[in-house]
């Protein structure tokens, strides 16, 4: 059987997973349409979990990027009573994430394929035959073991699939472009609502703007209709009641339309197929938050797809993707409507935009709602099998690993270094001695880390799996049973 994947889609999302496959020794086809990476960001924002992400494989480059200019949730300002900077998302272009990982991708072997398209395949029980088309109109065939969708909200390997993406429909038409100005132009327009929709203009840098005017109560025109300048600045026009000096004076570039569908793919899994990021969902673009989902769904899904492909993986792990990744994507189609809701009819919403302005003043709701956008909130079910329900009792069990530093014989480290390889991690603090069958059946998969106590993990016994979230963790392990369990369930038999 082929040991390949395929992966339609050279976005952040595919070349993720084809970082995460190739660490682990697969072979990744990515298959992209367009020829040449593009210039235009549709994203500008990294959310702290994504920062970590990077981190955990030693690919954070961003860090002296910019905090961003706003961050708020239906554009009711979070930022100003936020206390952790760091939980802030930075402003970076999408364009410079995509470079990022598709030189990661491409070091470790991945074989990218720019300038083609899937256009069809067949799947049975040994593999899928992916038919690929070059720009030139012929088609060649890829024979794999799974073929992951990654080609955006219009996924041709979801439709191709038949994998339903039940939803709303768009009731709301907007645009956005990037203006060039001279260098010495600046026009700042934070986001601002009003009784007709939403309009702004922000300085991305210097000679750069990024502009939207968002008109509400109205069906988005159609794709297949050009936008042009002229309508953009109407629509500004009719939002904010004046017209968009550079979008006269500059030049317009990546002008595109956009609306708030909301859908979500009705199964991450169907076969040998996946879908990952946008292709499981589309949204209202706020926050940021599609792109840095997406790139979980690739972190989530990498190594499970390798664990398969190099023979350890246990019953049921690929099944685990659409089981943790699904409720994700249904908690940001929640979170991003609920967000429109607060935006239109204004007149209307206007009493609950006050109440949730004061709300937001207190620690606990600012922090929750922080917690969903920037991902630092999710938590998988970490179930056992055979376990008794006090094994899943440590409350770092499902969620991420806490960020810090680990004091070992060979010196400091921080946690997200040992995460680097993509493989699984014990770490033992204190006193503890690893027994040899633990040390020995699983040193294929899982790297063992003795170090002095960490008063931030509150744990001696910690296991991570290369995705960074905790699948067993006990302050006292001296039996170990339920350690057991618990490499079993997600590392498989030992060797």
């Amino acid at each position: 059987m082929s040991r390949t994947v395929v992966i339609a889609g050279g976005g952040p999302v595919g070349l993720m997973l084809a970082s995460e496959l190739s660490l682990a020794g697969v072979e990744a086809v990515v298959i992209e349409r367009f020829p040449e990476p593009s210039d235009y960001s549709r994203s500008l924002t990294l959310h702290a979990r994504t920062a970590e992400v990077l981190e955990q494989r030693g690919l954070n480059r961003f860090s002296e990027y910019p905090r961003v200019a706003s961050y708020n949730f239906g554009l009711v300002e979070l930022q100003d009573y936020i206390d952790d900077e760091s939980l802030l998302p930075l402003l970076v272009p999408q364009r410079d994430i995509e470079a990022l990982l598709e030189d990661r991708a491409v070091e470790l072997g991945a074989d990218v394929r720019r300038g083609q398209e899937v256009v069809g395949f067949e799947q049975d029980a040994d593999g899928v035959t992916v038919t690929v088309r070059p720009a030139d109109g012929s088609e060649y065939s890829l024979t794999c073991a799974y073929l992951v969708g990654c080609d955006g909200g219009s996924s041709t390997v979801r439709k191709l699939a038949g994998i339903d993406f039940p939803g709303t429909v768009s009731t709301a038409d907007g645009l956005t472009a990037d203006v060039i100005t001279p260098l010495d132009v600046e026009e700042f327009i934070h986001p601002t609502i009003c009784q007709p929709g939403m309009y702004a203009s922000i300085p991305l840098r210097p000679g750069l703007h990024r502009v939207t005017a968002f008109e509400f109560g109205v069906p988005k025109t159609s794709k297949d209709i050009p936008p042009t300048v002229e309508e953009f600045q109407a629509k500004f026009r009719k939002c904010a009641g004046r017209d968009l000096g550079i979008l006269a004076t500059g030049e317009v570039r990546h002008l595109s339309r956009v609306g708030n569908a909301t859908r979500l793919a009705a199964e991450y899994r169907k076969g040998r197929v996946f879908l990952a990021g946008d292709a499981c969902h589309i949204h209202l673009p706020i926050s940021g938050q599609g792109l840095n989902t997406g790139v979980q769904d690739a972190l989530n899904l990498g190594w499970k797809l390798a664990a398969e492909l190099n023979g350890w993986a246990p019953a049921g792990l690929l099944d685990t993707y659409h089981s943790e990744r699904r409720p994700v994507g249904e908690r940001l189609c929640w979170s991003t409507s609920a967000q429109d809701g607060l935006l239109y009819p204004l007149d209307q919403v206007a009493p609950l935009r006050e109440l949730f302005t004061e709300l937001v003043k207190m620690d606990v709701v600012n922090k929750y709602l922080m917690s969903i956008l920037n991902g630092l909130g999710i938590k998988y079910a970490m179930t056992v099998p055979g376990g008794s329900s006090e094994d899943a009792a440590h409350p770092l069990i499902g969620g991420r690993v806490p960020v810090g530093k680990l004091t070992t014989a060979d010196g400091d480290i921080t946690i997200s270094e040992t995460l680097h390889a993509a493989r699984g991690v014990l770490l033992l603090l204190g006193d503890q001695k690893p027994p040899e069958d633990l040390t020995a059946g699983w040193s294929d998969r899982v790297d063992v880390i003795r170090a002095e106590p960490a008063p931030e993990i509150g744990a001696s016994t910690l296991l991570m799996r290369p995705d960074g979230y905790v699948a067993h963790a006990e302050e006292n392990d001296t039996d170990r049973t339920a350690l057991r369990q618990a490499l079993r369930a997600w590392f498989g038999e030992p060797s």
